[in-house]
């Protein structure tokens, strides 16, 4: 299988793990860094039964733009019959998920491990 190379991008970094395709989002997760994210997160979210990790383990700073970020993620993995799953410790990122319900569609683990360490379909229904 093709691999598309990892974005050269300050607010994103690729790589593979177990199986998983893992996107580390890093720094200021704004408006700005959705605009350089989105495009690459689409291609990977087009992949069918994609086996996606979305890592926050990073960040300094998250706002809705991330958010739309993370719900796109969601829909487009769960259409493709793919698999997300979430590794989130930041306490803005974890608030904005809690208030919006995201938290409850998309659990957040605190460690890539314990991410990986978990059984298949992570991912609730609304």
């Amino acid at each position: 299988m093709q691999q598309d190379p990892a974005p050269l991008t300050r607010h994103l970094r690729v790589h593979q793990d177990r199986g998983h395709t893992v996107l580390e989002f890093r720094g200021e997760i704004d408006i700005a860094a959705a605009v350089e994210i989105a495009p690459y997160l689409d291609r990977v979210t087009a992949r069918p039964e994609v086996r996606l990790v979305i890592d926050l383990g990073h960040i300094e700073f998250f706002d809705c733009s991330g958010l739309r970020l993370l719900y796109r993620a969601r829909s487009r993995t769960l259409d493709q019959d793919g698999e997300l799953r979430l590794v989130c410790t930041h306490p803005l990122a974890l608030r904005i998920m809690r208030v919006t319900g995201l938290s409850r569609l998309l659990p957040a683990h605190p460690t890539l491990d314990a991410a990986l360490g978990q059984p298949e379909a992570t991912s609730g229904t609304l």
